[in-house]
């Protein structure tokens, strides 16, 4: 199986001696690239001095989940401690990630105006987090079954998940009449309507290309899930439910297929191309649906208490749009009249305001944090039922950077 070598040799092995990983490896070179695999034999004096000069071995500790509410406010545990920077431990895999993606989007069209269109999100400054998930997981699987190097079809997932969100954003603002994202000005603000319709479309066909180049059935099902999700999750964010419990399992299953199925499909897909069995296959699929529900809710509390500068769009966006996430739904717990506003998605004069401000004034915010910080435990617990290595630490600390970031 064609796999991406870990670049310079010398420059991966202090990588991973920095974040306190003491594997044996030998070079294996060929014609292509340097690979790294492990190996019996031990490493030359000179890589072990400067293991032991640069980092040290830090455990993992991680406090048992004690089962309660989602409606409580009691704390759910504590987040494990790994010293690990997962960016810059897969810096060489995510730095040419968007340029890749532009040449696909490029490659298979000679409208020049299009290209603009479809390649204006891809300039880097997203967080890549759907990426950087994906090839963490697969790398960490990879280990767990004695591989050392990323397959190319693994990298090729990464590309099409963040080429599925792109597209998503695109018809959101078209759908939402959005006019900034990322801190710019939206492709809605810029284009038509039409053309960015059809620039969305036709990031989501060259991705559907891509998954077709991959010869996997049960890959291709479970990326061609997530655009079943989205549009599913879409039609379910234009309606609400009369009481609050149906109100409450609505918003969770629109937020999975909007936000969590693209994480936990891409987890699932990096596992299958690894040849893993079911139950590893489920172990990844679980732990992105997690980290996505998470994601989701954190970026919901966010539109409640970060300035429009740090988000890089409006803040309480989603009242002015109609909506009612976890923050307002907890608070109908002590505030009932949110209730009302609810049905009539915040459109009497006055609304957006209200309800801004019960939602600070209850508990509803805390709970939100809470029921995310559940989430990343479960996440955390998954993870950690993998074979240790620097892949499987990162992916410990990518629930705490879902958790504590702040756009």
């Amino acid at each position: 199986m064609a796999c991406i070598g870990s670049g310079r040799l010398c420059a991966r092995m202090e990588k991973l001696c920095q974040f306190g990983h003491f594997g044996q490896f030998r070079r294996k070179v060929s014609t292509s690239s340097v690979k790294l695999r492990r190996d019996v034999q031990q490493p030359s004096a000179v890589f072990v001095q400067r293991c032991q000069n640069t980092g040290r071995t830090r455990d993992c500790r991680f406090a048992n989940v004690r089962t309660m509410s989602s409606m409580q406010t009691q704390q759910p545990g504590s987040l494990p401690d790994c010293q690990v920077d997962p960016y810059r431990l897969l810096d060489d895999d995510l730095k040419e990630i968007y340029d890749d993606i532009r040449e696909e989007l490029a490659a298979k069209t000679t409208q020049d105006e299009l290209k603009t269109i479809a390649t204006y999100y891809f300039g880097g400054q997203g967080k890549a987090l759907r990426p950087m998930v994906a090839i963490l997981m697969a790398r960490a699987i990879n280990y767990h079954k004695e591989r050392n190097c990323l397959l190319v079809k693994q990298r090729q997932v990464a590309m099409i998940v963040e080429m599925i969100h792109s597209a998503s954003l695109i018809h959101d603002d078209v759908i939402d009449q959005s006019n900034f994202r990322r801190g710019k000005p939206s492709v809605n603000a810029l284009w038509s309507q039409k053309k960015v319709a059809m620039a969305g479309d036709y990031i989501l066909a060259v991705a559907s290309m891509m998954i077709a180049r991959l010869r996997n059935d049960e890959v291709t099902i479970a990326l061609s899930q997530v655009v079943t999700d989205l549009v599913q999750g879409e039609f379910m964010q234009l309606g609400s439910k009369e009481t609050e419990n149906e109100r409450f399992a609505h918003y969770l299953t629109k937020t999975y297929r909007k936000t969590a199925s693209l994480i936990a499909n891409s987890a699932k897909a990096v596992t299958i191309l690894a040849g893993a069995d079911d139950h590893l296959t489920e172990v990844a699929f679980q732990y992105g649906r997690n980290v996505g529900l998470a994601f989701q809710l954190v970026d919901d509390l966010l539109d409640f208490v970060s300035s429009s500068a740090t988000m890089g769009k409006p803040t309480a966006a989603d009242l002015k749009l109609g909506l009612a996430t976890a923050p307002v739904l907890f608070a109908c717990e002590r505030y009932p009249e949110l209730n009302p506003m609810i049905m009539r998605r915040f459109q009497e004069p006055g609304d957006v305001e209200k309800a801004f401000e019960l939602v600070h004034k209850s508990q509803g915010l805390d709970q939100t944090r809470f029921l995310a910080k559940k989430h990343c435990i479960e996440a955390a617990r998954l993870a950690q039922s993998l074979a240790e290595s620097p892949y499987q630490k990162a992916l410990l600390v990518v629930s705490d950077l879902v958790l504590n970031r702040m756009k």
